[in-house]
């Protein structure tokens, strides 16, 4: 991750996250700057958070406000400014051009961006997630149903079809297994779905229906369980941490706090009184 102060009041923080189908994330503040004509390979999902920004979309002006989704195509010209005074603060997320695919080109260049509450919670939700490490589930189950509302604009009348019960279950038992063989190395969204012949957002939907919860929080769980065993046979929390499969001491201890009200070192301490 960086962080670049451009001008007085004006900041850029990026990175890339170890998620598949997401290039880069890229938070800015500008009040002055404008971007000149350009293009990227990637599809630019863009929400506003302060301000507003105008822009041509392949020499057809736009506009982006902060109750708006807006999405730009991969390889189309574009190019951005402020459309008000104390200039504008937005959140990009570059995602990989096949995770839309480029047939939605065309609609996405007739329709940039859309009044969706629902789908700007979610993407909010996914920002916030991909902002913490070691949350790599998390966030692709996230980005399955963020990429999967984007197709229903860019594709009306494509709704999620209703699944088989029976099948479903199945389908949520095995994904279980597949966690449970995989605690301490994880699985990728993407590798559960194509080892489960299964598209990602119904596989997450099929194991939060059967189990109660989606299947990151079933696997954090299942990481912290083994490390409080670990814990109490006298590992240290450091060593702790990446046994159990978590990103650092910081990631455990912040699962750890939450579902169990204590630190893991607290709790180690309890044991050997």
């Amino acid at each position: 991750m960086y962080v670049l102060g451009i001008r007085e009041n004006e900041q850029v923080t990026a990175w890339r996250p170890e998620v598949p189908g997401v290039a880069e994330v890229f938070h800015a503040r500008f009040t002055e700057h404008a971007y000149p004509a350009h293009t990227h390979d990637a599809w630019t999902l863009l929400i506003v958070d302060d301000g507003a920004v105008r822009f041509d979309l392949d020499r057809h002006p736009r506009g982006a406000a902060a109750e708006l989704v807006t999405l730009l195509p991969p390889h189309v010209p574009h190019d951005g400014r402020a459309a008000t005074p104390h200039g504008f603060r937005k959140r990009v997320l570059y995602l990989d051009t096949p995770l839309l695919g480029e047939r939605l080109i065309g609609p996405a260049v007739d329709a940039p961006g859309w009044a969706d509450p629902v789908l700007r919670h979610r993407i909010d939700q996914l920002h916030r997630v991909l902002a913490q490490p070691g949350e790599e589930l998390h966030a692709a189950s996230r980005l399955a149903f963020v990429a999967e509302r984007l197709r229903q604009h860019l594709r009306p009348g494509t709704g999620v079809p209703r699944p088989d019960r029976k099948h479903a279950n199945h389908l949520a038992d095995r994904l279980r297994q597949l966690l449970d063989a995989n605690v301490t190395g994880g699985v990728t969204l993407d590798r559960a779905a194509e080892l489960l012949h299964a598209h990602p957002t119904h596989l997450v939907r099929a194991f939060t229906r059967a189990h109660g919860l989606p299947p990151h929080r079933y696997l954090t769980g299942r990481r912290v369980d083994l490390a409080r065993r670990l814990l109490l046979a006298g590992q240290p929390p450091a060593e702790v941490a990446a046994a159990a499969g978590f990103y650092d001491q910081a990631h455990l201890s912040r699962h750890f706090g939450r579902m169990l009200g204590t630190t893991p070192a607290r709790y180690a301490r309890g044991a050997h009184r």
